[in-house]
């Protein structure tokens, strides 16, 4: 036996026993709580006796949990009460095409029907208020596929009647509290957008305010008079800040700002529709209370466990709060608050299988990039064994206009588990810390975005944590395309990479967007690069003109029903690695989009991924086994 392989097999026997996959990556026990507006019953999602999540609900006080929808494959996610008593909707789309409808539940009545029955439109939630319990306004982009009109929808009836016509480059609508629509965001050829107001839905548009394509806005909501429209917005500074602007004069006045990091999350009252309490994502996330009046709930909230918190939903009489807590070694848990006497009851954890087991710390750290940039990002370390020289995973999120943030992450603890040092940075182009960050990364696919990852890397060996010979990368989306440049532009780093649903030829995944991100194809040109203009600087940039430089061994998972991110993109690159004699294994979920929502379907990946990255970086790995209702096809 080598001195590797000693050194391998005893950090292998300091180890936790290994947490089976389907604890990490099946289907939560519980999650997504909501209280009814009434707060008369609970809603949430939960698995049914055939593992496929549905919507339950418990009568407040009572143990009469009962499931209200039945769903027969995919599995239910998202989902809103409705103002009507008894009545709530959920989203579904076919197989990951995210072509959503929305469908309304009687939970009485134990009837469902399809409010948005039309093939191969997608239904967006645009507004639902308490003083017009019956109606729902919706997006659809039934008459355009690459724009969403606004339309009425009669929850009694069914009936669906046009209320706002788009006029082609509206992204986004926001309504007042008498469910009206008077603000709209509208891209604009320079790759920014406008946001637009009017007095009443008879009125004119005018543009209030116009960003750039370097500054990011967008409109918060309207105030209960409807005089005042809450904004969040970057110009005339570097962070995203909340300001409350005069609808009539246009006068700003800002609630909320960090100079270094965007406004995050806001908490409104329900009914009187006043910003409360604004959040920023640091290494963790931050509040900062603006009502005085519930300064000692969110006091008492933050005492009551630990870890980050957010509000999930609280009743119109604003007596009880649903909250969540995030920790990075263990579930996700849900309390109950009661404002009158300031106290919590536990209602359940996502998952209770995870607590009490050795998952690992997440923690925040940061590095310097090549050019001086500060790159932060978090480091999650395997329990129970010194961290030297280590196997490692470079994990890189999607987006890219994303971040990674603190708190339980089942990818991170499953490597972790297995053996793997894992760094999840969050490099330029990330969203969250200010909008020089954001545009740092602007035309930098594959390159300065791609140097912070190699800089991490560096920065990894620098500490000794990660065995230079041992490093993979790995992610989804952005995160697959990282991976696919990481091993053509810098064949030397990698010793393997796990790629889900990424892109590996800009030109043909700009060719191929989905219709309805017609209207932000200038912003993709700004940050991106140009299509019609400069077809040779995004091949350049296309890990699939460089197949023939990958060394190390390539695994790939991809949905047949991606709208995003094609499975072209994907055959692409498995055709000319092996073309050119490359390693490479690929594996297509039939029954998928951009990314893997069934838990057999994910359960499958990672139990290749987990052997596939055991035979080219080391670590554990739990026996595979029999995984039935998979989709897979291996090509």
């Amino acid at each position: 036996m080598t001195d590797q392989q000693t050194t391998t097999a005893t950090a292998q026997a300091e180890l936790p026993p290994l947490i089976p996959r389907e604890v990490l990556f099946g289907n939560p026990e519980r999650t997504n709580p909501q209280l009814s507006p009434d707060g008369a019953h609970l809603a949430y999602v939960a698995p049914d006796e055939r593992d496929v999540l549905q919507v339950w609900v418990r009568t407040l006080g009572k143990e009469d949990d009962r499931t209200v929808t039945s769903d027969k494959r995919r599995g239910i996610r998202l989902y809103y009460w409705t103002y009507l008593p008894g009545q709530l909707i959920y989203g579904q789309d076919a197989d990951g095409d995210e072509n959503w409808h929305l469908y309304l539940v009687d939970i009485n009545k134990g009837s469902v029907r399809d409010l948005t029955s039309f093939q191969g439109v997608r239904a967006e939630m645009v507004a639902l208020e308490s003083n017009l319990p019956h109606q729902a306004l919706v997006g659809l982009n039934l008459e355009d596929r690459t724009k969403f009109d606004v339309y009425r929808v009669d929850l009694r009836t069914g009936a669906v009647e046009l209320d706002t016509e788009n006029p082609g480059n509206v992204v986004s609508w926001t309504t007042d509290a008498e469910m009206r629509v008077r603000a709209a965001a509208a891209t604009t050829p320079d790759g920014g957008s406008d946001l637009l107001v009017r007095e009443t839905p008879d009125a004119e548009w005018r543009t209030m305010r116009h960003w750039g394509p370097d500054d990011e806005g967008r409109a918060a909501g309207f105030s209960k008079d409807g005089a005042t429209l809450y904004v969040i917005g970057s110009h005339d500074a570097n962070a995203q800040r909340l300001l409350a602007v005069d609808v009539t004069s246009g006068r700003e006045e800002v609630m909320a700002e960090d100079p270094q990091y965007d406004v995050q999350g806001l908490v409104v009252h329900p009914t009187e529709r006043t910003i409360q309490a604004v959040s920023f994502e640091k290494d963790r996330v931050e509040w900062t209370v603006l009502d005085p009046g519930v300064a000692a709930d969110f006091d008492a909230i933050a005492a009551a466990r630990r870890g980050d918190f957010w509000v999930t939903s609280r009743d119109l009489g604003d007596t009880t709060w649903l909250v969540g807590y995030t920790t990075d070694d263990g579930p996700v848990y849900y309390h109950s608050y009661d404002r009158r006497t300031r106290e919590s009851k536990v209602l359940f954890s996502h998952q209770p299988k995870l607590e009490g087991l050795p998952l690992a710390r997440m923690e925040p750290v940061s590095y310097e990039a090549r050019d001086g940039l500060t790159i932060h990002g978090y480091l999650t370390l395997p329990v129970g064994v010194e961290p030297r020289n280590l196997p490692t995973v470079l994990l890189v999120h999607g987006g890219p206009w994303g971040r990674d943030g603190w708190g339980f992450d089942p990818t991170a603890q499953w490597l972790a588990n297995r053996g793997y040092a894992v760094l999840q940075p969050n490099f330029r182009g990330s969203t969250g810390y200010g909008k020089d960050f954001v545009n740092a990364g602007n035309r930098e696919w594959g390159q300065k975005m791609h140097d912070d990852l190699i800089d991490g890397v560096e920065w990894l060996k620098s500490q000794g944590i990660a065995d230079p010979a041992r490093i993979a990368i790995m992610g989804g989306s952005y995160g697959g395309y990282a991976t696919l440049a990481g091993l053509a532009f810098t064949p030397d780093v990698f010793a393997a990479g796990v790629d889900i649903v990424g892109p590996s030829n800009l030109i043909t995944l700009m060719e191929s967007i989905p219709p309805y991100w017609e209207p932000i194809r200038a912003l993709f040109a700004h940050r991106i690069g140009n299509l019609e203009t400069e077809p040779e600087f995004l091949r350049s940039r296309s890990p699939l003109f460089s197949a023939e430089r990958i060394k190390a061994p390539l695994l790939i998972g991809q949905g047949a029903n991606d709208p995003r991110v094609k499975q072209a993109e994907s055959e692409q690159i498995v055709g000319a690695m092996r073309e050119a004699g490359k390693p490479v294994e690929y594996i297509v979920y039939t029954d998928e989009g951009h990314g893997f929502a069934r838990p057999e379907n994910r359960m499958h990946f990672f139990a290749r991924a987990e052997e596939f990255l055991v035979r080219h970086i080391g670590g554990r790995c739990e026996p595979v086994g029999d995984i039935t209702g998979h989709s897979a096809v291996e090509g």
